[in-house]
């Protein structure tokens, strides 16, 4: 495993980081915040996903769209990667970044190799087909210590590649938050006592990851919606699953169509149901009662967080059959903020090191 550096680098860096899925802009805000307060640069580009260039925005004032929704078919998936990688070049030759970072954003890994640029990348599922491609292009990744060693390694992940750090990426922007009590309230829930409220995640129906149907989580869902003591908050990731649900007519339910404060909701959640993702490990890292129904091949982060306590797995509708209060308050925010330390620190540290040979 190679060491970190110190975080302060030498000289003013420009770092390139790439924002390809809703979570990326979450996650990139402190390490951002961080490396400028170092002193260094960073060029924001997004791609058009989801909700990510919408929660962008709220952190970012400049910044470069460039590529959009990933179509269905591996064939039509390939061909809008080239699309960006090329346009992803082109915008890399015009402003020539020091370092690239993202988190597995295959469209800048191809593009920033190709013209020279050291790249770091961080990834938490080692089931991921394309890890075989940016892993053996990177020149520094970054896993979780629960993520197995044989696996990342057979994928172009070699030992003197790879920084470690401790918990989940989740703990990196949990950690940096403020719960906003009025999150309910701008969905038009009024909280009583007797009420529960329930947060759920659609499924990454459109992932390479997730190439399977999910029925249970449809079967879920209605068995939530149908006891009345419960309120529920549909979070939706495609326009089409918005309009599914929307379309059951399920009563005591709420589907934003827009990006909301999902840390606050789930902050102030009895019970997250999720399909796997990062916004299920967000909540379980929270101490909010969690429960997964993914339907691929189970990542080890999410068996850390079962061995830890903190991380369900719904195989049954009867285990949501009857939902009352949470048993306990979440984690507090002091808690989730001194776990967030250690894996800023890496992130940053690496893509200093990353950069700094080229200065």
């Amino acid at each position: 495993m190679a060491a970190i550096s110190p975080v302060r680098g030498a000289h003013r860096l420009r770092v390139w980081i790439d924002l390809a899925n809703s979570p990326h802009p979450l996650l990139f805000a402190p390490i951002s915040r961080a490396l400028q307060g170092a002193g260094n640069e960073v060029v924001i580009t997004v791609r058009e996903h989801a909700q990510t260039v919408e929660l962008t925005r709220e952190r970012w004032r400049d910044f470069e769209l460039i590529g959009g929704e990933s179509p269905q078919g591996r064939a039509t998936k390939a061909k809008a990667l080239v699309g960006r990688v090329k346009r992803m070049r082109e915008w890399a030759s015009r402003h020539r970044p020091d370092v690239a970072l993202s988190h597995n954003s295959y469209a800048q890994i191809v593009a920033a190799r190709s013209i020279g640029i050291p790249v770091v990348t961080a990834m938490d599922f080692e089931y991921q087909p394309a890890n075989h491609l940016a892993f053996r292009l990177a020149t520094f990744i970054l896993l979780p210590e629960a993520v197995p060693p044989a696996i990342v390694r057979r994928q172009g992940a070699r030992s003197k590649k790879v920084l470690r750090y401790t918990s989940l990426k989740e703990a990196l922007y949990v950690g940096d938050f403020e719960p906003d009590h009025q999150a309910l309230l701008d969905l038009g829930i009024n909280r009583t006592d007797r009420q529960v409220i329930v947060i759920a995640r659609t499924p990454p129906s459109g992932a390479l990851y997730h190439r399977f149907q999910n029925p249970l989580f449809l079967s879920a869902l209605q068995t939530i919606a149908g006891q009345p003591n419960v309120r529920s908050v549909v979070l939706a990731r495609q326009d089409e699953q918005r309009r599914d649900i929307q379309a059951l007519g399920l009563p005591n339910c709420v589907i934003p169509d827009a990006a909301v404060d999902a840390r606050s909701l789930m902050y102030g959640a009895d019970l997250v149901l999720g399909a796997g993702g990062t916004m299920t490990r967000e909540a379980a890292l929270m101490g909010v009662p969690t429960l997964s129904l993914f339907a691929g091949r189970q990542p080890a982060v999410d068996r850390w967080l079962e061995q830890l306590g903190a991380l369900r797995r719904l195989t049954r509708v009867d285990q949501v059959r009857h939902i009352g209060p949470r048993p306990s308050n979440p984690r507090s925010i002091e808690e989730l903020r001194a776990a967030a330390r250690e894996p800023l620190r890496t992130f940053v540290a690496a893509t200093i090191r990353a950069a700094e040979p080229n200065k």
